[in-house]
């Protein structure tokens, strides 16, 4: 579990997760209770230490939810395995419902107003990403050759002939656009890229409203 795993920083000191604190507490707990149990401790001392050991398994699963909150260095609350789990940036949002994908990207838009309408202005940069299998294909067949890593180190010069190349590529290629939220259908649309200069993406301004899109610091996914 890499979240546990300790890391060390300059000066010998070491950074560790606030889940190794609240794991150490149980453990410790659970040994100590284990030990008064073999020496036969009175029943009131064995009756304490179970309702301690208890309670370090509450912060463990939710600190501060039941009894005192556990804090740490500098009278922070320690994070427990709820606190983790649960948020936008908890592991389900973050790690299993949300994942990246390849061959996708997302950058702002800008208005496009020489574009039709079912155009979009794609920057050369995120093109050249986008379609990096097609790309690579055409140059291995331009190139006579089934190597992968000549047509890839072609590609990385980004000239004129890679260029055309992905011109070509685009042309039979329709991409979609989608702008978070997606509330209806038209939240997600197909357009025909063109290249351009710079990172944003160009957009005909009268497709805007399906979106729920301004040029005011927007961004769209493809």
């Amino acid at each position: 579990y890499a979240d546990l795993t300790m890391v060390q920083l300059d000066g010998g000191r070491f950074a560790t997760s606030d889940l190794n604190d609240l794991y150490r507490r149980v453990i410790n707990r659970n040994n100590r209770l284990a030990r008064l149990q073999e020496i036969l401790a009175p029943e009131i001392i064995v009756r304490n230490e179970k309702r301690m050991l208890q309670e370090a398994v509450d912060a463990l699963i939710d600190n501060g939810r039941r009894g005192r909150t556990v804090v740490g260095a500098n009278n922070r609350a320690l994070k427990s395995l709820s606190d983790i789990i649960e948020g936008k940036q908890g592991r389900f949002r973050q790690n299993l419902l949300g994942k990246r994908v390849d061959y996708s990207g997302r950058s702002g838009i800008v208005v496009g107003p020489k574009l039709k309408m079912h155009q979009c202005g794609l920057p050369k940069e995120m093109a050249i990403e986008l379609f990096q299998p097609f790309v690579i294909h055409r140059l291995m067949a331009i190139c006579g050759n089934n190597n992968t890593r000549d047509a890839m180190k072609l590609m990385e010069k980004a000239d004129d002939e890679v260029m055309q190349v992905l011109q070509e590529v685009i042309e039979g290629h329709p991409i979609l656009l989608n702008r978070a939220p997606t509330l209806h259908r038209l939240g997600i649309q197909a357009f025909e890229p063109k290249l351009v200069g710079g990172r944003a993406i160009q957009l005909h301004p009268l497709v805007c409203p399906a979106f729920n899109a301004d040029f005011d610091g927007d961004q769209m996914a493809v």
